[in-house]
């Protein structure tokens, strides 16, 4: 169910789109019709469409959190609350092992760009860590075109790492990222301007075989 077919966590396609991809790249033999979008373009944030929000997903109720998932949703399979449970999931993440603020001022010194971190407390009232309080970063995206979803989620498991090698369980962070190389970069605490370029190739050839199955 997770990671059925090869894509980059953030590709950028329509379910139309993809549905076009999965039948050619999986040989798949059905009736697949598609009918395209009026007046849509694909730079277009679903705000600007003037459609009112359905939740993709139970836990995704906003814009802002459908922005901050990439990146925010990678670390799930770890032990770290990403939110599930709160008002806001995927706007925060925490564990009863992490102190906010000092974590906060590791990432403000990153100088990640579109993104602003701030400490919280909170307790979850289902899901991971129910019931139990909660030190955490509440992430609101105040750039949406400078805000980098990936390279955040990336620089938040790096410092992760720095900051708690004991606390954080790493053994399960590899199966949404699904990419040994990024993973074991993460736990050997490779700067993020190294670790970018190591996927870069395989991001230009999928741009290259998405461009065949792209409506808009």
């Amino acid at each position: 169910f997770v990671g059925c077919h090869r894509l980059p966590i953030r590709h950028g396609m329509t379910v139309g789109e993809l549905s076009r991809m999965f039948r050619s790249e999986q040989k798949m033999q059905l009736d697949l019709q598609i009918i395209p979008l009026e007046g849509w373009r694909r730079s277009d944030y679903f705000d600007a469409t003037g459609l009112p929000w359905v939740n993709p997903s139970p836990n995704m109720r906003t814009l802002a959190e459908a922005l901050l998932y990439p990146g925010i949703g990678l670390l799930e399979f770890t032990n770290l609350s990403v939110g599930r449970g709160t008002a806001t999931p995927f706007e925060l993440f925490g564990a009863p092992w992490l102190d906010g603020r000092s974590f906060a001022e590791l990432l403000d010194a990153e100088g990640l760009p579109g993104v602003r971190f701030r400490a919280v407390a909170f307790v979850p009232r289902a899901s991971k860590f129910a019931g139990q309080p909660c030190g955490g970063i509440e992430m609101t995206v105040t750039d949406r075109d400078a805000f980098r979803p990936i390279r955040t989620g990336l620089t938040i498991a790096r410092l992760l790492r720095q900051a708690y090698p004991k606390a954080w369980e790493t053994k399960h962070y590899d199966r949404l990222l699904g990419n040994r190389r990024v993973f074991e970069a993460i736990l050997s605490d490779a700067p993020i301007s190294a670790i970018e370029p190591g996927y870069q190739p395989e991001l230009d050839e999928f741009l290259k075989r998405r461009a065949r199955f792209l409506l808009y």
